[in-house]
C-alpha cells in the first residue's frame, strides 16, 4: 500500500510538469500572437484534468492507508466481533460512548436492541429489548442511535463537508449560540505627572446570535432486505444520512440566506469592517469582468492575501471551487513562477501562494460579478453550531413495502468575525 501512495505521488509530479509545459507554450503563443492555437488550449485543459486526476488518486491512496491503519488498531468490538478489549472500553467510556451505568453487559444489550430496532421495529422483541433501547433516548423523546453509530454519522459529515474541516465548531444543548463583538478597543493617551486625566472613550460591544435550524434526511430500504440481509445496517445507514447532512451543509454554509438554514459568508454585503459597519465582508476585484486581468493576473491574489491582516494570515485557507483552481493553475507571478503548486503531503487542494487550497464545490463559477474565490482564516471568522443530537425514527407504515428512517439533526452557522474573510468579486470595478 505504501508503493500505491509513492506512485500517486510520483504520478502528481509527472503530471504537474506535463502541464506546465504545456501552459508556459500558451502563454508564449499569447505573448507572440495575442491569442493561444486552440489545439494549444485543449492540450493545456487536458492536462489540467489530468493533473485534478493525480491529485484525487494520491488523496484516495492516502485514505487507504489511513483506513487500514485505522482497523489494525480497532478491537474486534468495533470491527463487528463480540469482544470489548479492555484499552478499547476505557477509551469508549472516557469519551462518553458507553454509559457507565450500564456495564458491559449492558451496552451489549443496548447495540442488539438497535439493529434489532432498525431491522424489525423490535415490536415484538419484548419488554427487555425495549428496555435496552430506551437507555439511549433523547430526554426530549424520540429515539436516538447508539452512541457509536452517532460518532460515525458525525464522523463522516466532518470528513465530507470542507467547511467543518476549516471553520469553529461548537456543540450546544440550547436552540442558539449568542457572543458578543469587541469591535475596538478602549482609547488612551499620555500625560504629564500634574495634568488632568480626561475620560476616555469605551471600546463599543455588539452581539450576534445563531440559531440553529433543523435539517433531516430519509433514507429508505425494503422490509425485505432487512430481514434478509447480512448487510451492516448500521454503516450503510450512517453512510447515507452522512452524504445527505453534508450537501445541505455544505451549500448553507457557503451561501444560505439564513431563513430556517444557516447564514453563508457569500451573502454578506462589500465593505470594510469598522465599528460603525461590522456585518460586511470585503471584497478585491479580479481585475477583470469575469476574468483575472490580462496583464499580471496573478497580482490580483496577491492583494487578495495582503487584504487580510497578519493576525488572520498565519492560519487561512483559499477556498474555491475545482473549475476555478484549474484557471489557477494557470497563473504565474511576476518572475515566471507558478503560484499554485501540488501539495506531495496529498492535501487535496494543494497550495496558492503558500497557502492551502479547500475546494468546496457549493462555491460559485467564475462569471462576471461573481465571489468565486475566498480566502482567510474561517476557525476565526464563520462559527459552525450544533444542537446536541442525532435522532432516528423508523417509519415502516407510510411508504410499505419501504422502511424509511428519519433522521433529524440541527445545525446552525454564521460569520462571528467579518475581518478575518476576505473575498475575490471578478469584475474589473
Amino acid at each position: 500500500m505504501t508503493q500505491d501512495v509513492r506512485s500517486a505521488v510520483y504520478d502528481l509530479g509527472r503530471a504537474f510538469e506535463a502541464f506546465k509545459e504545456a501552459n508556459d507554450q500558451r502563454l508564449r503563443e499569447i505573448e507572440r500572437r495575442g491569442s493561444a492555437d486552440p489545439l494549444t488550449e485543449m492540450k493545456v485543459n487536458r492536462l489540467n484534468g489530468d493533473v485534478s486526476r493525480a491529485i484525487d488518486a494520491a488523496d484516495a491512496a492516502k485514505r487507504r492507508v489511513e483506513q487500514i491503519e485505522t482497523a489494525l488498531c480497532r478491537s474486534p468490538a468495533q470491527s463487528g466481533g463480540d469482544e470489548w478489549g479492555e484499552a478499547d472500553l476505557f477509551m469508549r467510556e472516557r469519551k462518553g460512548r458507553i454509559d457507565h451505568d450500564l456495564g458491559i453487559d449492558g451496552y451489549r444489550q443496548y447495540k442488539s436492541a438497535l439493529r434489532s430496532y432498525l431491522r424489525k421495529n423490535n415490536a415484538g422483541g419484548g419488554v427487555d429489548e425495549i428496555k435496552a433501547l430506551s437507555a439511549g433516548s433523547d430526554p426530549d423523546g424520540g429515539y436516538t442511535v447508539t452512541p457509536d453509530l452517532s460518532g460515525r454519522i458525525a464522523q463522516l459529515v466532518r470528513e465530507t463537508s470542507p467547511m467543518r474541516q476549516v471553520a469553529s465548531v461548537i456543540t450546544i444543548g440550547t436552540d442558539a449560540l449568542e457572543g458578543i463583538h469587541d469591535l475596538n478597543e478602549a482609547t488612551s493617551g499620555w500625560v504629564g505627572e500634574s495634568e488632568a486625566r480626561p475620560e476616555t472613550s469605551a471600546p463599543k460591544i455588539g452581539e450576534y446570535r445563531i440559531p440553529v435550524h433543523e435539517q433531516y434526511a430519509e433514507p429508505r430500504a425494503t422490509q425485505k432486505l432487512l430481514d434478509d440481509s447480512l448487510f451492516n445496517v448500521e454503516e450503510w445507514l450512517a453512510a447515507k444520512i452522512a452524504e445527505r447532512l453534508a450537501r445541505m451543509e455544505n451549500e448553507s454554509f457557503v451561501t444560505g440566506n439564513g431563513v430556517k438554514k444557516p447564514r453563508g459568508f457569500l451573502t454578506y454585503a462589500a465593505g470594510t469592517p469598522a465599528a460603525g459597519g461590522f456585518s460586511v465582508i470585503e471584497q478585491v476585484l479580479s481585475g477583470g469582468s469575469g476574468a483575472f486581468a490580462d496583464e499580471n493576473p496573478g497580482d490580483a491574489l496577491i492583494s487578495l492575501v495582503y487584504a487580510l491582516k497578519s493576525a488572520y494570515r498565519e492560519k487561512a485557507v483559499f477556498m474555491m471551487k475545482r473549475s476555478t483552481l484549474a484557471e489557477v493553475r494557470k497563473l504565474k507571478d511576476g518572475n515566471d513562477n507558478y503560484i499554485w503548486q501540488p501539495d506531495f503531503q496529498m492535501k487535496q487542494g494543494g497550495t496558492l501562494l503558500g497557502f492551502n487550497v479547500v475546494e468546496a464545490e457549493d462555491m460559485p463559477d467564475i462569471a462576471a460579478g461573481s465571489l468565486s474565490i475566498a480566502f482567510g482564516d474561517f476557525g476565526a471568522g464563520y462559527q459552525i453550531v450544533d444542537r446536541q443530537g442525532i435522532r432516528i425514527l423508523r417509519d415502516s407504515f407510510t411508504a410499505k413495502p419501504y422502511v424509511k428512517f428519519y433522521t433529524t439533526k440541527r445545525v446552525g452557522g454564521d460569520v462571528v468575525n467579518f475581518e478575518a474573510l476576505k473575498l475575490m468579486k471578478f469584475a474589473a470595478s
